[in-house]
């Protein structure tokens, strides 16, 4: 299994939310992949600098590259996110990436964002906040 994560569910995983649990459990157990797009880990960084400072968005930056894949973005992957904030004009510049993201792997992204569920093109777990 491979799962994409979007910032959402990066913010209840170091949360301690028990819906996405299982999820990072299968990761760090090796029956799972995890990815995350580098423009979800720079919002994912910037949204815990603003609420709880720069040294613990330091530190669960660098924890969440151990346990996810970071997927920097190339032109392929620029000009997905691209065609999907055509198509999608209401995501995220962000979602764009973690969608295009999750159909380049063939995985599953799992996100808060009620949004990203009318992506057709995708496999998309939603959990709510």
């Amino acid at each position: 299994m491979k799962y994409v994560m979007d910032t959402g569910v990066l913010s209840l995983f170091y949360a301690g939310d028990e819906q996405v649990k299982s999820f990072f459990g299968e990761i760090q157990s090796g029956r799972a992949r995890g990815y995350v797009s580098s423009v979800n880990l720079a919002e994912f960084y910037y949204k815990i600098c603003q609420k709880l400072g720069q040294e613990t968005a330091t530190v669960r930056f660098h924890q969440t590259q151990t346990i996810l894949e970071a997927v920097e973005t190339d032109g392929e992957l620029t000009k997905a996110a691209g065609m999907n904030k055509c198509r999608y004009g209401h995501l995220s510049l962000a979602d764009t990436f973690a969608a295009a993201l999750t159909e380049k792997v063939g995985g599953t992204l799992l996100t808060t964002d009620e949004a990203l569920l009318k992506v057709r093109e995708i496999r998309v777990k939603h959990f709510k906040v």
